[in-house]
């Protein structure tokens, strides 16, 4: 085949310029011949390399790809080389037709102005997602929890850091003195028996220490210790 001689052209990419490989040597895009076509697609990426032009890594890719199967073609068993062939001319029927639908719609259609003024198009603002009942019940439930959140706290809340339960002394000196008058001698942890309000197991700690004080009761033992109850627990001298 003699060599063909053309000015250098803008290719859109290696598949634009295989087409024009192509079809200036009339060959068979069904059935390519890669060596006939390898050399001069070489010596065109050379050319545009010569003349600066800008070569995308796309081009020096499908050179090596050339090289490839035109390198396995040479093999005894190229059957590789025939699969590669196909799939290259597979790409190339594909970018054709892309090509000339693309040429067929610049004539009959212009995209560079729009006939028609756009028409303000209302949006349709309801709602149509359609959900199980679980997720409506699980959405109720969370938008009610934030709504919660929002409201001021119960004075429930409260109740043990701003107000506690005010329990005199006098008091659980009296009813200390009560139990031990039922019996005489009782065990000094059983005073404190369903006792759960700290005020007032903190004001029966302190009756049984000022009956200690005033000799009314007396405490006994160390590791269970006992109260027992002092003449009665009247106070000397009343």
């Amino acid at each position: 085949m003699d060599k063909i001689c053309y000015k250098l052209e803008t290719f859109e990419g290696p598949l634009d310029l295989l087409l024009t490989l192509i079809a200036k040597n009339k060959l068979d895009i069904f059935d390519i011949q890669i060596t006939e076509l390898v050399n001069q697609y070489l010596e065109q990426v050379q050319a545009m390399q010569e003349q600066e032009m800008d070569v995308s890594s796309e081009f020096l890719e499908m050179a090596a790809r050339l090289i490839y199967i035109k390198t396995v073609s040479l093999l005894p068993k190229h059957e590789e080389a025939e699969q590669l062939k196909r799939e290259l001319s597979g790409q190339l029927i594909e970018y054709r037709d892309c090509k000339r639908v693309a040429a067929m719609l610049g004539e009959r259609f212009s995209f560079d102005s729009y006939p028609r003024e756009p028409e303000k198009i209302e949006p349709d603002r309801r709602y149509r997602g359609h959900h199980t009942p679980q997720e409506l019940y699980a959405a109720y439930l969370s938008a009610a929890g934030r709504g919660k959140r929002f409201l001021p706290p119960p004075q429930e809340a409260f109740t043990a850091i701003v107000s506690h339960r005010i329990v005199s002394v006098s008091s659980r000196i009296i009813f200390v003195l009560r139990r031990l008058r039922q019996r005489s001698v009782q065990s000094y942890t059983a005073l404190f028996d369903g006792i759960l309000d700290h005020s007032e197991r903190v004001a029966t700690f302190l009756a049984i220490l000022e009956l200690i004080k005033g000799k009314r009761v007396h405490l006994n033992g160390e590791q269970n210790p006992e109260i027992k109850l002092i003449n009665g627990g009247v106070r000397h001298g009343d």
